[in-house]
């Protein structure tokens, strides 16, 4: 029953990008013998750039951007990072999967600083992002809907830009994921040491896909991130650019939020292991995250450390505190060695969770290693990832090794 879920689902994302390229190109064709000087600004150009098929209008006051992305994964003994013991004695499985296919449409209308932007995940019938931007100054710009919050690079980093094959173990914990509200951003001081992102928002904490929240209180999120070489390290893994000059970044993120959730993901508001399913206001969170990030002449480097509290308002204030942090790194070794392949980089990640600081026993870690062949940068690209599982308790302790190799391709 879910292979046919998948791919009728499959089936029909295709189906829609085809209706949609065949619907441009007849009108840009019919289009093409009519245009003349007089009334050139009225037809439409197409064209495929870095962000998929352009339909742009002469005057450039309109523009769409469609593309389509899907990831094939192959995993063994299984594919979804290890929450509990029991992941690891479970039965032992090979898998081949759709793990996502999307559908991507942004671009601007009326003005070139008035966007928008929408992505749908079709093999979950998921509207993940729906956002409108007024970004007509670098100083003070607006974002309005529902995004990936900006509290940390490993999440933003798109998963179809990220150097491993996935997130490590700390993203379920800890990630803020997708939430709707409105925002403030923008950069200071750009160019200079003291170069400066901020970002700030009011939002629902509810999770993707809630249009109201759960009481009177809003999540507040703020992030500020300096750039002190004045040049900032984008939302991007590897350095397939070649920074001639080096990049870094140094991040402080933190929000508080309180509903029934105690963790957010893509399929909205959940609950950690040791919680139990939460009524409206029970769980107030209060998190902040510390982060790094630098990319030179082929080699780049990400770090996170996470803090979570967690009180229970329904239980005297009970208070629970995670952390968790992450380093990894990558480097194309063709810019040490001339025999090395230009399309092929190394790199390895090292995370650890601790899921209650109360108690130093417990700890769950990870160690992995991947090699990546860009056959046309992220826009193409081949992942082989083998990664180790370290999980101990007071009392037993659990560890196991996984291979997952995937293809990632956008058109």
């Amino acid at each position: 029953m879910e292979r046919k879920k998948i791919s009728s689902a499959i089936f029909a994302y295709w189906s829609k990008l085809v209706a949609t390229v065949c619907f441009v190109i007849i009108t840009v064709l019919s289009a093409g013998g009519q245009t003349t000087k007089k009334d050139s600004t009225k037809y439409v150009t197409l064209k495929h750039g870095d962000k998929g098929f352009e339909l742009r209008a002469a005057d450039d006051k309109y523009l769409m951007e469609i593309a389509a992305r899907l990831q094939f994964r192959f995993a063994t003994p299984g594919d979804q990072n290890p929450v509990t013991f029991d992941d690891f004695i479970s039965e032992k499985k090979r898998i081949f999967k759709i793990n996502r296919a999307r559908l991507k449409i942004g671009g601007h209308a009326y003005k070139p600083w008035l966007k928008y932007y929408f992505e749908y995940e079709l093999a979950q019938s998921n509207l993940l992002d729906f956002r409108v931007m007024i970004e007509k100054w670098t100083f003070l710009n607006f974002k309005v809907g529902q995004w990936k919050l900006e509290y940390s690079q490993e999440r933003c980093i798109s998963s179809g830009e990220q150097q491993m094959v996935d997130r490590s173990i700390i993203n379920r914990p800890f990630t803020a994921d997708r939430q709707q509200g409105i925002e403030v951003y923008g950069r200071l001081k750009k160019g200079t040491v003291a170069d400066f992102n901020y970002w700030a928002a009011l939002l629902t904490g509810m999770g993707r896909g809630e249009t109201s929240n759960d009481d009177d209180n809003l999540m507040i999120f703020g992030r500020v991130q300096w750039n002190p070489l004045g040049r900032p390290v984008e939302f991007e893994g590897s350095d397939l650019e070649i920074h001639e000059k080096p990049a870094l970044s140094i991040a402080y993120a933190a929000f508080t939020n309180r509903s029934p959730y105690t963790r957010f993901s893509q399929a909205g508001g959940g609950d950690l292991e040791g919680f139990a399913a939460g009524l409206p206001g029970q769980y107030r969170v209060n998190q902040y995250n510390i982060e790094s990030a630098f990319k030179f002449k082929g080699f780049s480097w990400q770090s996170e450390w996470h803090h979570k509290e967690i009180i229970d308002k329904f239980d005297n204030d009970a208070t629970s505190n995670l952390t968790g942090m992450y380093v990894q790194g990558g480097y194309l070794f063709h810019q040490l060695f001339h025999w090395w392949p230009r399309q092929m980089e190394l790199a390895g990640r090292f995370a650890l969770y601790r899921p209650d600081t109360s108690i130093k026993e417990n700890n769950e870690k990870e160690s992995g290693g991947a090699v990546n062949w860009f056959f046309n940068g992220h826009k193409n690209k081949l992942t082989a990832e083998l990664t180790y599982f370290d999980f101990t308790r007071i009392s037993a302790s659990e560890h196991g090794w996984r291979f997952r190799l995937q293809w990632d391709i956008s058109f």
